[in-house]
């Protein structure tokens, strides 16, 4: 895949001046794709224009969506930037190491996800990505503007694509990750790989039926279901083992239905 198909997506970006700057170094790097989610200010606005300067069409052309799985649909891979070290499984890493994995998913988009100037992005947005991009910064000061981050991004993913270039011509060979091959996904064709959207199905209804079971309670079920989230994540989910999961539960949801209406009788 191009770099052209990785969606930049913001979650509540708040400055117009911050949306303008990333319309801008997009178009610095050969991205095209800018996608808003609830945004918090006016990205069509004087001041986002000023500062895109000559990438008002990438501005003139971005998207705005309510939520960010909407934002997703139609993705395969994501990535996730955080400036925040979290306890869970998934290595934090590196934008040279991360980001040329956006790029091996021939012929799908992929995304790659900011979250909002003050706070970035929650546990819950966090969830969406199946790898996650914290870059370094010296620790006296570890806070990066956002379309600063963005230019940083954009960049690797610029020198990747020169990097995957090169090796198809020179000896037809695809660009692998460096550090997060998941064994599952090995050799897998591409066109087999699960959609974000596909997946996110899947566990809308596996959060219904452990919360019908009592596996799951109101109050704790985010929290529960961010570790099937983290899990299945790592696992790059292929389509027709969604349809066997989601098979599973609905034999699960049949047995417990006919259980109630044996009771009954």
């Amino acid at each position: 895949m191009t770099i052209a198909g990785v969606k930049i997506i913001l979650v509540e970006p708040a400055g117009p001046l911050n949306v303008g700057s990333v319309a801008r170094v997009m178009k610095n790097f050969g991205l095209n794709q800018l996608v808003l989610v609830n945004p918090q200010c006016d990205p069509w606005g004087t001041q986002a224009r000023q500062m895109a300067v000559h990438a008002q069409d990438i501005l003139d052309a971005a998207v705005s969506v309510e939520t960010l799985p909407v934002a997703l649909q139609g993705c395969k891979r994501a990535i996730a930037t955080t400036g925040v070290i979290h306890d869970w499984d998934a290595p934090l890493e590196d934008p040279q190491t991360a980001l040329p994995w956006l790029l091996e998913d021939i012929g799908q988009p992929a995304a790659l996800i900011f979250g909002r100037e003050d706070r970035g992005l929650s546990n819950q947005e966090l969830n969406y990505a199946q790898r996650f991009v914290r870059i370094s910064t010296t620790s006296s000061y570890s806070s990066l503007n956002l379309a600063t981050a963005v230019a940083i991004c954009c960049y690797e993913l610029s020198l990747s694509q020169g990097t995957l270039t090169r090796k198809d011509k020179d000896r037809g060979e695809s660009l692998a990750s460096t550090s997060y091959a998941s064994a599952s996904s090995e050799n897998v064709a591409d066109s087999e790989i699960a959609s974000i959207e596909i997946v996110e199905g899947y566990y809308q209804q596996l959060e219904s039926l452990l919360l019908k079971i009592g596996y799951l309670y109101p109050h704790t079920a985010v929290s529960r279901m961010e570790k099937f989230r983290q899990l299945y994540n790592r696992t790059q989910l292929q389509k027709h083992e969604v349809a066997m999961l989601r098979g599973i539960l609905r034999q699960v949801e049949w047995a417990l239905s006919s259980q109630k209406n044996h009771e009954k009788l």
